[in-house]
């Protein structure tokens, strides 16, 4: 067998191994949308965690006899914003973010070092004998060494990124402090792209606006994730040799 077929063997057998499953899967939806993903409650999703967080102890409401108001009520009728689990909510999502980084170093080192013997303790004579043109040769320097090094280095780095949405969230815990812990996903497809939005944090129920919203700055341990998965995406990404080599390679 030639040398070129034995390549296109070790080609066909190297290429599964490298793809996996994964490869396979995506040769099974050529000329296929990407899938939505089924609507599925958050708290029975693979790798959910409930939060769990130091608390104060809580505070139960306190009703006052022949009375139709309720301590700690924010409105004299029911109050329709989002305050146990289930409950939806909207989240402002507007991220601004810009950063601007300039550095320089220039760092110069000169030395000279220099040691005689004179008359090279009385041997000169006979190693200029040794030694070709002898007459234009100064052996008063036994030692004579010479240098300098100097580096300059310049670094600058600038980034801005903007995001700006809106979309709703649903109540999934509520903490032994009344604070509320929210987790919201949306979906967005368009032709063979799709979008996807995820949004997860703890809000306090006192932030939550009449018109049942709260703004990302409003929002602790808040996790935004914004990205996508299709055609587009599939050309931005690297191919799985050069993710491997770009591991792998110590240079």
């Amino acid at each position: 067998m030639s040398i070129k077929g034995m390549i296109k063997i070790a080609a066909i057998c190297v290429i599964p191994a490298l793809t996996g499953c994964a490869g396979f899967d995506r040769l099974a939806t050529i000329t296929q949308a990407p899938s939505l993903s089924a609507i599925e409650n958050p708290v029975k999703q693979v790798g959910y965690k409930p939060v769990t967080l130091p608390m104060p102890r809580a505070e139960h409401a306190a009703y006052n006899p022949n009375s139709l108001w309720r301590t700690g009520a924010r409105a004299f009728f029911k109050d329709q914003r989002a305050h146990q689990v289930g409950d939806i909510l909207t989240v402002k999502i507007d991220i601004t973010d810009k950063a601007e980084f300039d550095n320089k170093s220039e760092r110069s080192r000169k030395g000279v070092d220099a040691v005689a013997l004179n008359g090279l303790a009385g041997y000169q004579a006979a190693i200029k004998k040794l030694l070709p043109n002898s007459d234009s040769i100064d052996l008063s320097k036994f030692f004579d060494v010479e240098g300098s090094s100097s580096s300059e280095g310049e670094g600058a780095v600038e980034r801005q990124e903007k995001l700006e949405t809106e979309m709703a969230a649903v109540v999934t815990q509520r903490l032994p402090n009344n604070n509320l812990v929210i987790e919201g996903r949306q979906e967005i497809r368009v032709n063979f792209e799709v979008r996807e939005i995820i949004v997860a944090g703890i809000i306090r129920p006192e932030d939550i606006s009449a018109e049942n919203t709260i703004p990302i700055s409003k929002i602790a341990e808040a996790r935004v994730s914004y990205g996508g998965r299709g055609r587009l995406t599939d050309v931005q990404q690297p191919r799985y040799g050069q993710q491997f080599l770009e591991v792998v390679l110590p240079f």
